[in-house]
């Protein structure tokens, strides 16, 4: 593995420093083992909860557990948040096959505090237990139904398999006629769930998050047939985004193997003629925006205001 980058602050130093070899982590079970993965999923939850019970005991609002179109989701609510200003909905990220909504907040909490409006995490069903279609109809059902009662305008965003699930549920809504979100933003997204692009080779020995090969192969499986992998509702790299699309705005760090995939997602939006910006942090690592530990670092501070003035900025263009 490649030593630290010199140009991040103190505190992601620090990370670097103590991070382990994701070459010597641990692989993730085969695709079609349902235990393996149950245990797997309980195992990362488990210090993620922790960290949003931490992150909970000093928020000045209201979180619950609820169903939306069936679906069940976690709503978080600002003590002060003005009524009939829309939502924010959050798909959380682990490669389709782990976390839970709740073990995700931790990328919430930041967005609900700069922003001053609700936020609707979704609990969507995880591979294998449940396949890709799955997953994708109820972001869809749930996106569907805050438009449908009222509770809009809504604005999406997600982290690595959120992000890319976050833009596969938007083309879907496309593809029904129905109303699309305001705005996207995408925080590492695995807009190709193959191991496509330049950066799977460059950056291999420079990520400290995973190996494809030991941690991603197989979750790529648990959630599509490789038959599957280019469908644009499962790598939306692949879409025709010319039909139309919302302002994008996609985050990531310069020591993820996803790199070339915020890339060639960008690329295919611009070159579509959508609104796409492609906001890169030096020497960041995967998802790098909510990192507990690190959140009060210039990098996270930066990534956290723009997303969310991102994302405000175009629910209040929107905004009845």
């Amino acid at each position: 593995m490649i030593g630290p980058p010199n140009t991040v602050s103190a505190s992601w130093q620090v990370y670097y420093a103590a991070a382990p070899d994701p070459a010597r982590t641990p692989e993730t079970p085969a695709p079609d083992d349902l235990a393996g993965w149950a245990q797997r999923q309980q195992l990362v939850d488990a210090p993620m909860l922790q960290a949003t019970a931490d992150a909970l005991r000093d928020f000045p609002g209201r979180v619950f557990e609820g169903m939306i179109a069936g679906v069940p989701v976690i709503e978080v609510h600002p003590a002060t948040a003005r009524p009939a200003r829309g939502a924010i909905v959050y798909v959380h990220g682990g490669a389709y096959t782990l976390y839970s909504a709740k073990a995700r907040l931790t990328s919430v909490l930041p967005i609900v505090r700069r922003t001053n409006m609700p936020a609707i995490a979704i609990d969507y069903a995880l591979a294998p237990a449940a396949r890709w279609p799955v997953a994708l109809d109820q972001v869809v059902a749930v996106l569907r139904d805050l438009g449908e009662t009222g509770r809009g305008p809504v604005a999406l965003y997600g982290d690595s398999a959120g992000g890319a699930l976050a833009v596969a549920a938007t083309l879907k809504l496309r593809y029904l006629g129905l109303a699309l979100p305001e705005a996207l933003v995408l925080w590492s997204p695995w807009s190709d769930i193959g191991a496509v692009g330049d950066s799977y080779a460059t950056l291999a020995a420079a990520d400290v998050s995973f190996r494809y090969d030991r941690h991603l192969t197989n979750a790529a499986l648990a959630y599509a047939d490789a038959a599957e992998h280019r469908n644009p509702l499962v790598s939306p790299v692949y879409a025709d985004f010319a039909r139309g699309f919302p302002p994008t705005l996609i985050q990531g760090g310069t020591r993820e193997i996803f790199l070339s995939n915020f890339v060639r997602l960008h690329r295919a939006l611009a070159d579509a003629g959508q609104h796409a910006i492609l906001d890169l942090y030096e020497g960041m690592p995967h998802a790098f925006q909510a990192y507990p530990a690190q959140m009060a670092s210039p990098e996270s501070r930066t990534a956290l205001d723009t997303t969310a003035a991102f994302l405000l900025r175009h629910l209040e263009r929107n905004r009845p």
